[in-house]
């Protein structure tokens, strides 16, 4: 078969990479094409990158591009140029017909999406997406009861797949095309300038003070990157190459190095102002604006942070694990980085103003080039330009053609009807009881994280299983109005609180075995077995599942600012006396009495009327987090006395 050289290739995949990051760019900015015109024209783009640069299997010779593997990247181009040429097809479909290459460039569409998405991804998701059109088309009639589906033609299918916003070039795509693709280039520009290094050098300043600070430099750098990268892989790979042997240098177990790497890491999609996909996704299904949901956000990705940190913190102390002082000062770090605070500083300021957070992004990549020429050492010149770009680009080809592949499971669900089906189900099993809910979901999260990456597991479960979690979570009185098509903007915060719930469990995949991938990278720099790598990063992460039920049974999400710090607060003294519990230990090793006292106060601080009702037990005592804060202060000072 003839081939291609991988040194010949990578000249082309180059140029063609920054072309693909210009395209988008552009458009995002000054406009030009319709939303169907756009998606389908980054799917052939980010498709036909994909065929070039990921092989038909892991085994594939890797020093060559196949010829087979260059056609189907020409393929991929077809749907965007067809599209261009005949959305005339739009309008005879109205009139019942669908001509013979309509339906044929239909189905090489979605041939192409499963099959890029199977390299990129693996076979999982393209095996949902297969599952998903049997579904709609063959054996969805052949079921009983209530997943029952009459069927669907299969020229409607394909249309409402290739020529709708239901399919593959609709809504989940558009927010991939323009919200995802500016602000991976934005974090890009981001690192091809520097900002990486400065995070942790400004990290290890920040922590050096601290016991077992080689460890909250993989936090406090983790938290930092996630403000750009979005990822947790990607936040395993660029900080756990210096903080994982930092961490084992300074006494840390290459394990625990490589959890607590993973653990801080996977906060990356939880923290803004970026977070990840899934963020700009659901400020698209919600409505709910982009700003509304980082603010929101800032809290509760501090708590997690704060979980990690006093794990460090405890584990370091146990251990006997020393300061590790560094001779590195701030203010020259901050000379030659305090430019990396300007484009963070615009693209936050252009979103609270009110720009849409496409145009932010791009405002901001022009400042991340602007700011750099005030520096001698990390002035973006034309080269760092081209590549920031062509990395932008190659960092979107897994995203991109994921979330447009995940458009035809979204779309399969909306034209079943499975969607409500499943809430219905979800309402059912949990008995009304909003604490059941949660746990099924956790569970269902699990489960799809093991096959689906983490943007993919929340779209899904979005769809299926927020309208019965926000059910649940209003009150009769307010779902009454809400049914009844009266607006409640009270309803909104109960919303987002429900959609940041199966947000955050979602990222349970990049740490909870057996399919944790950000634990897999970080073991492979700690040189680690993967499973219990993941595993020591489940136990660092449980903020995953705890902070979540502060968005259900607390005022974290849907109460006034103060409410919102007061529960704040509260949690921070609630994780303390959690993390203590859970490694029995402080200044010494827990009394059986010690660990009881210190859970009941955990469970008091961390608690709401609504969960356990333990307001009804102490009449006298209003607020039960007063009475846990007294009661953790107790328990800290006789063992401070029993040390002695």
């Amino acid at each position: 078969m003839l081939k291609i050289s991988k040194k010949s290739m990578e000249k082309f995949v180059f140029v063609y990479a920054i072309f693909i990051s210009l395209f988008h760019f552009y458009i995002n900015i000054r406009g030009g094409l319709s939303d169907l015109w756009f998606n389908a024209a980054h799917f052939s783009f980010l498709a036909s990158l994909g065929f070039l640069t990921y092989r038909v299997f892991d085994s594939s010779d890797r020093d060559y591009v196949p010829l087979f593997d260059i056609i189907l990247a020409l393929l991929a181009l077809i749907p965007f140029f067809y599209i261009m040429g005949f959305e005339e097809s739009l309008y005879q479909e109205a009139e019942g017909t669908m001509r013979f290459w309509d339906l044929n460039i239909a189905v090489l569409s979605i041939i192409l999406s499963i099959e890029i998405t199977r390299r990129t991804t693996g076979l999982i998701i393209p095996a949902i997406m297969l599952t998903a059109i049997g579904y709609i088309l063959f054996f969805g009639k052949l079921l009983t009861g209530v997943f029952a589906f009459g069927g669907m033609t299969v020229s409607r299918f394909l249309y409402r797949m290739y020529f709708t916003s239901e399919g593959l070039f609709g809504s989940i795509a558009t927010i991939s095309s323009t919200y995802v693709f500016m602000f991976i280039l934005f974090a890009a520009f981001l690192l091809k300038s520097g900002a990486g290094d400065f995070i942790v050098d400004l990290s290890r300043v920040v922590t050096s003070k601290f016991r077992g600070g080689a460890g909250h430099v993989a936090v406090f750098s983790s938290a930092l990157m996630g403000t750009i990268s979005g990822s947790a892989v990607a936040n395993t790979v660029s900080t756990g190459s210096i903080t994982i042997p930092m961490m084992k240098k300074n006494g840390f177990k290459p394990i625990f190095a490589a959890g607590v790497e993973t653990a801080a890491s996977t906060g990356g999609q939880i923290m803004p102002p970026i977070m990840g996909a899934g963020a700009f996704i659901m400020a698209q299904i919600t409505q709910i604006p982009f700003v509304t949901i980082i603010a929101v956000s800032v809290l509760p990705a501090i708590l997690y942070f704060a979980s990690i940190g006093f794990y460090i913190h405890i584990h370091a102390k146990k251990h006997d694990i020393q300061v590790q002082e560094s001779d590195v000062k701030i203010w020259p770090i901050l000379r030659e980085g305090f430019h990396f605070l300007i484009p963070l500083s615009v693209l936050i300021g252009l979103l609270v103003y009110g720009f849409t957070p496409t145009y932010a992004a791009g405002i901001a990549i022009a400042a991340i080039i602007a700011a750099s020429w005030l520096t001698k050492t990390k002035r973006m010149g034309v080269k760092q330009v081209l590549e920031a770009l062509a990395l932008g680009s190659k960092n979107m080809v897994v995203t991109g053609v994921l979330l447009v592949g995940v458009g035809i499971i979204v779309g399969a669900i909306n034209i079943s009807g499975i969607g409500v089906i499943f809430s219905q189900l979800i309402m059912e099993w949990s008995q009304g009881k909003l604490i059941i809910a949660i746990a099924l979901i956790a569970i269902a999260s699990l489960i799809l994280g093991m096959g689906l990456p983490v943007t993919a597991s929340y779209v899904v479960l979005a769809v299926l299983s927020a309208p019965a979690l926000v059910g649940l979570m209003l009150s009769p009185e307010m779902a009454g109005l809400v049914s009844a098509g009266v607006v409640v903007p009270e309803a909104v915060s109960y919303l987002l609180a429900a959609h940041l719930i199966i947000f955050w469990l979602s990222q349970d995949s990049n740490l909870t075995p057996p399919v944790c991938l950000a634990a897999f990278a970080a073991a492979g720099i700690a040189g680690t077995h993967p499973m219990k790598t993941g595993f020591q990063s489940w136990i660092l992460g449980k903020g995953l599942y705890i902070v979540p039920l502060l968005f259900a049974f607390s005022p974290l999400i849907t109460g006034s600012w103060i409410e919102k710090f007061e529960v704040f607060a509260f949690a921070i003294v609630g994780l303390v006396a959690f993390t203590i519990t859970v490694e029995n230990y402080w200044d010494r090793k827990l009394y059986i009495w010690e660990r009881i006292l210190f859970g009941l106060s955990c469970l008091l601080l961390l608690s709401q009327d609504s969960l356990f009702d333990l307001e009804g037990y102490f009449d006298l005592v209003p607020n039960v987090h007063i009475v846990g804060l007294i009661l953790f202060v107790l328990v800290m000072f006789m063992h401070k006395v029993k040390k002695q």
